[in-house]
This record gives structure tokens, C-alpha cells and sequence, in this order.
């Protein structure tokens, strides 16, 4: 491998998230030391992936089918679907096994400063989704930021003609968390949600 290749391969790691400049060449320090049992089986998996992995039409998830494996699961409610910003939100939620419905990836928030709009996130396939007999609830599951929840609202107000319940997850204290560390925003939100036992 010749020392452009070396800094192309640099190059493109700091590029993901979570990565720079220094963590990416320590990763293809790791990769070049490993090349036989991590660097080449590596590149064929991307390679792979890049060949066969799809964007389901239907929901928005990756999948190497469309509708991608959790649209066609029988076991899965079709009147629940839960709506998230990106793919790395479906992960998140079935790793943690607790939603059995169908998914909704809408590509992103609407965000006034970065210039996306509702016509730059796939919102009118969910509400031609939820327009129909089948669904009768819709999650609304955005991140609890400013733009995550001014989407959440213009969601809610663009369903609000399909005759589904539509529901938001819960905001507040986390499970193991302890008050002390707890930010402001979070107290107060777990204070107005509070539940009576």
C-alpha cells in the first residue's frame, strides 16, 4: 500500500463520526497490523454491504430486502409504528427489545438554521401510512432537542387528520440515574410527567 493510499484510507476513516485525524490513524495503524485476520475480511464486508444492503421503501430502514425484515415480520403489530429521525434510532430500540410495532425513519429534523424543511423528510409516507385502516397508533420517538421536538409537534399536527392515537415517549429521570447529575431541563420534565403510584 503506497503512502497515498495510506492517507486516502486516513482520509476517509476521520470522516465518521466519532472519529479525527489521530483516531483514524491509530485505526489504520490496528488495520495495517492485522491485515490478513481483520484488514482484508473487513474490506470485503464493506464491500459486501455496499453491494446488497437497501433502503426500505416502506419505513426507511437498511436492510439487503425491501420491505426490509422487520416491515415483513407477521409477528410485529402493524397498527403500532414508531417514528425516528435516523436508522442508528431503530438499532438503538430493537437492541433494547421493548417495541414490537413497525418503524418510521423520517431522515432527519426539521431545523431552520441548517435549512431542512418538511419537504426534506420523508413525513408524507408516514401520514399516507397512517391514513390507512391498519394503523392505530403512531410513536412519536424524536430526540429531546429543540428541533427534535419542533418536529415532533408539526408531526403531530400533520396526523392529526388520520384518526390514530399519537403518543410520545416518556422524558425524565433514567433508570439508575441519580438527581444530583441530573441536568435542569431533564428534573424539570420528569417533575411534569410525573405518574401517581
Amino acid at each position: 500500500m503506497a503512502a497515498g493510499d495510506l492517507d486516502r484510507v486516513m482520509h476517509l476513516l476521520a470522516k465518521l463520526p466519532g472519529l479525527g485525524p489521530r483516531s483514524a490513524r491509530r485505526g489504520v495503524l490496528h488495520l495495517m497490523q492485522r491485515r490478513e485476520s481483520l484488514m482484508l475480511p473487513l474490506a470485503e464486508a464493506l464491500a459486501a454491504a455496499a453491494r446488497s444492503i437497501r433502503t426500505c421503501r416502506t419505513c426507511g430502514n437498511f436492510d439487503t430486502t425491501d420491505p426490509c425484515a422487520i416491515c415483513q415480520d407477521v409477528r410485529r403489530d402493524p397498527g403500532l409504528i414508531c417514528v425516528v429521525e435516523d436508522v442508528g434510532d431503530v438499532w438503538a430500540l430493537e437492541r433494547a427489545a421493548a417495541f414490537k410495532g413497525r418503524y418510521h425513519v423520517i431522515g432527519g429534523v426539521l431545523s431552520a438554521l441548517d435549512g431542512v424543511g418538511p419537504e426534506d423528510l420523508n413525513i408524507e409516507s408516514l401520514v399516507a401510512r397512517a391514513d390507512t385502516a391498519e394503523v392505530t397508533e403512531v410513536v412519536l420517538a424524536m430526540n429531546a432537542t429543540v428541533d427534535g421536538q419542533t418536529t415532533a409537534h408539526y408531526i403531530a399536527d400533520r396526523l392529526a387528520g388520520a384518526h390514530v392515537a399519537v403518543s410520545r415517549l416518556a422524558h425524565g429521570v433514567p433508570v439508575g440515574g441519580e438527581l444530583d447529575y441530573l441536568d435542569d431541563g431533564t428534573l424539570t420534565q420528569a417533575m411534569k410527567a410525573r405518574q401517581s403510584v
